[in-house]
């Protein structure tokens, strides 16, 4: 052990490592292979292994990386098709103490104790929170069975069980179960991404796994790298964009609008004898054409609940526009023959998103218009 810096910083233990070359090559075609480009890479012959990244998006990330060897060579007592991997760092006398790992206190670096087997291309993740501090002399097994299924999906998630043995006499989990994560060298970034956020909201074993699980398919990450084409457009980022929205009222209101016409559009398509729907986004018109199975198409004009209800507990819903033109009070109102059904979005009211229908040709005419040719609320 040393008391080196690790990219100007202080993250405890350092170690003087040799033999080692591979694995920190590895690590950085990683990075790249994963869609990251290396902006700084500590030595090869120290770990950790700091390495600052920089995506495609802009975004940064910096990852402190504990990485060990994992072999296919035969383990007397142990099954002959398992993948072995040694916590092994410093001098044999040192690994009667703990071995803190290194945190960024302020969260912004992600921390990873990283199994790599170099032979098969498969990199296995070991939940930080579960190996801190490091157990230096102790094995860690995977199937070779889980080594290839990961080398062929990319990305594989299993849970194994923990409990004590001879070095430590209990369980890491109390639990006594953790959740392994393998992936090949594409999916280094995604990893990075679940262990941030496992470390972040210290998530047990289980919520690890259905976190993992969730990111088998990438595209299913809620932490996507690429900027929205609004962040660019305004040069803003999303949160800076969501503050604007929910700083001015009418903004809100018609930002509440539109989602709830996003909510509608989901609840249409899935609905039985549903054939298609469509939105028109365009002005003076109705918000969808839903055409169901039968062949009949239907006109629908999505409207927001008011938050309060009637005297006797009915929702109500304002059919009638924001304002009326100069000279002309009955432009207020809809035509009658202006769409077929009115979507109340109960949002407001109930805070969930869910919805009631109403057939125009069965709503009140307005009393002071006796044409009957505009709506009534």
């Amino acid at each position: 052990m040393t008391d080196d810096l690790i990219a100007r910083r202080a993250l405890g233990e350092v170690y003087r490592v040799s033999n080692r070359v591979d694995l920190h090559t590895f690590l950085l075609h990683a990075v790249e292979a994963s869609g990251g480009h290396v902006l700084y890479a500590s030595a090869e012959d120290r770990a950790p292994v700091f390495l600052g990244v920089q995506l495609d998006s802009d975004e940064r990330i910096g990852m402190l990386v504990y990485p060990f060897r994992m072999t296919h060579n035969t383990i007397r007592n142990r099954p002959a098709d398992e993948v072995r991997g040694q916590l092994r760092y410093g001098a044999e006398a040192s690994w009667q103490v703990d071995h803190p790992v290194g945190r960024d206190i302020a969260g912004v670096d992600v921390t990873m104790i990283l199994g790599i087997d170099i032979s098969a291309g498969v990199i296995l993740g070991l939940d930080a929170n579960l190996w801190d501090p490091l157990p230096m002399g102790i094995s860690f097994y995977a199937k070779e069975s889980d080594i290839e299924r990961a080398r062929h999906d990319g990305w594989h998630v299993w849970e194994k069980v923990n409990k004590g043995g001879t070095k430590r006499t209990e369980a890491r989990s109390p639990l006594h179960l953790e959740t392994v994560v393998a992936f090949t060298p594409d999916r280094l970034i995604d990893y990075a991404r679940l262990e941030r956020r496992a470390t972040s909201l210290h998530l047990d074993p289980p919520l690890r796994y259905a976190a993992a699980t969730s990111m088998a398919d990438r595209s299913r990450d809620d932490e996507h790298p690429h900027r929205h084409v609004l962040e660019t457009q305004f040069a803003l980022s999303s949160q800076q964009i969501l503050d604007i929205i929910g700083g001015r009222k009418r903004l809100s209101v018609a930002v509440r609008g539109g989602v709830a016409e996003y909510h509608l559009e989901h609840y249409l398509a899935a609905a039985p004898g549903v054939a298609s729907v469509v939105r028109l986004d365009m002005d003076a018109m109705h918000d969808f054409n839903v055409t169901l199975a039968s062949g009949q198409m239907l006109r629908v004009e999505c409207k927001n609940a008011s938050p309060k209800r009637s005297a006797n507990g009915h929702f109500k819903v304002e059919v009638q526009k924001t304002r009326s033109s100069k000279g002309d009070p009955a432009s207020r109102f809809y035509v009658v023959d202006g769409f077929d059904v009115v979507a109340a979005c109960l949002f407001s009211a109930t805070g969930r998103w869910e919805f009631r229908f109403g057939r125009t040709d069965q709503m009140a005419r307005h009393k002071i218009f006796p044409t009957a040719s505009h709506l009534s609320k």
